[in-house]
């Protein structure tokens, strides 16, 4: 009785008899369709694929630039202990007069004499017109510097932030006002020394009074608006005038960029190699997945290294900040304005281009995108913004969006590799076998050696603390 009652049963529970071949035994006998291994992290990679590869031999590609005469045009670096805020005293030498200047127990002196002074959203730092007398570093916080219009309105001159600096030329005792206003966009600290702190170390200390001296001495030297050394030309002449005689000064020390490297050893036994190989080669797929990483970080790289990645390589001048955190219509105009060459596309985290598209949202405009290469990709003003997710997002949901300008006739932004290296599997990337350990264990060598350089400074702008998470 018990088999009998057994055999009306299916095994789901449900007391009816079966009455066909089950799938789990069917199972059994068929072959299971696969698909080969995923990956989550494999992204579009953008950058890789619409950066121009140059060819870099010898490892090395030298950039030749024309010589330039910009002096103190970086940023000046503070250290906090708690809310106390410091000057770095060696950042300093980014003030034109004291370039190259060595004293560091004088730039010790001068850095303690700093005053700390903290101002809310929307106080004047200084004012237009009041007489400048002291040298003014934004610590933190982001100012707006306002000036006078065509029409006498007030008119926005730009957006400046931590490290920038202003009234420098007052160190030099130049008598002057204030040719415009710096007022906080957010809660700011700013640290000034006075012009009167200035002169009473420069009485006890004999190598800074020289500084001064050489540097109110030496003869301005001819240049662009561009910094570069000049050319002299003449045009528009009438009867036979001296035409001027030139040449053009080049960089004494051009910089090269060395190609990096990003490696690693994939090991497969020996026995997975032999015996799982249908329907799909086994170390084929962990190479495949190997590359794949490789060219993720190989991205990541492009983006973020200290030496050659993009973000820590665009000139200071060509960095700019938002006006109110959120990127607006009107920050991309003005980072636009940085590229304006000739433009190539925007690169830019994913939630950073959906803020952007909230923001348009915001002011009833809708973007067109743009087609490139069979794929609807957005865009502003014809320019199209690429998603990057190896752009950094602070932990204040804060990012950056670069904008630039590429290939070598352009004088712009390169990638660089060398292809035709030994054992090469894809372009600049070799795959060399290094034996059989006595486990068995068959190990590769994966390499990919790769860089990228910006010819010219405004080939490359980026727009900087870009806010996520705004409402409102």
């Amino acid at each position: 009785m018990p088999d009998t009652e057994a055999s009306n049963f299916n095994g789901s529970g449900e007391g009816q008899a079966q009455l066909s071949l089950g799938t789990a035994a069917a199972r059994n006998l068929s072959t299971t369709t696969k698909t080969p291994p995923q990956m989550q992290g494999i992204t579009s990679r953008w950058l890789v694929r619409l950066l121009p590869w140059v060819q870099a031999r010898g490892g090395a590609y030298r950039v030749n630039r024309r010589l330039s005469y910009a002096l103190g045009d970086g940023r000046v670096t503070c250290t906090n202990t708690g809310a106390d805020v410091r000057v770095v005293p060696a950042e300093l030498c980014e003030l034109p007069l004291l370039r190259d200047f060595d004293d560091t127990d004088v730039l010790d002196a001068l850095a303690g004499r700093f005053e700390q002074r903290r101002y809310d959203p929307g106080n004047v730092i200084v004012e237009s017109g009041q007489a400048a007398e002291r040298v003014v570093v934004i610590a933190h916080g982001k100012v707006n510097q306002l000036g006078a219009g065509e029409y006498g309105e007030q008119t926005s001159l730009g957006v400046h932030a931590d490290g920038e600096f202003f009234g420098a030329q007052v160190l030099t005792g130049d008598q002057s006002a204030w040719e415009y206003t710096l007022k906080a966009v957010t809660p700011c600290t700013v640290l000034t020394l006075s012009r009167q702190a200035f002169q009473e170390i420069a009485d006890r200390s004999e190598s800074l009074r020289a500084q001064v001296e050489r540097v109110r001495s030496e003869p301005q030297r001819a240049h662009n608006p561009d910094g570069e050394a000049a050319i002299d030309v003449a045009s528009g002449h009438t009867g036979e005038p001296d035409i001027p005689g030139t040449f053009v000064d080049y960089e004494i020390q051009p910089r090269e960029y060395e190609l990096s490297v990003a490696q690693t050893v994939l090991r497969v036994h020996s026995r997975v190699a032999d015996l799982y190989n249908e329907p799909m080669d086994q170390v084929e797929q962990q190479l495949r997945l190997t590359i794949e990483e490789l060219r993720e970080r190989q991205e990541h790289e492009l983006v973020n290294n200290r030496e050659f990645g993009l973000l820590n390589n665009a000139d200071l001048r060509q960095r700019i900040h938002t006006r109110d955190g959120a990127p607006t219509p009107d920050d991309m105009d003005e980072l636009l304005a940085t590229v304006w060459k000739d433009p190539g596309f925007f690169l830019a985290h994913p939630r950073a281009i959906a803020a952007f598209g909230r923001e348009c949202s915001r002011r009833g405009l809708y973007p067109q995108s743009v087609d490139v290469g069979g794929h609807q990709v957005p865009a502003w003003r014809g320019v199209p913004i690429f998603p990057c997710n190896k752009i950094p997002v602070s932990a204040t949901r804060t990012t950056s969006i670069m904008l630039m300008r590429t290939g070598e006739q352009n004088q712009g932004v390169v990638g660089l590799h060398q292809t035709g290296i030994p054992d090469e599997y894809e372009p600049g990337l070799s795959v060399r076998f290094m034996g059989i350990s006595e486990k068995a264990i068959i190990s590769y060598l994966v390499s990919t050696y790769f860089s990228a350089a910006v010819l010219v400074p405004d080939a490359l702008g980026v727009l900087e603390h870009v806010e996520l998470g705004r409402e409102g």
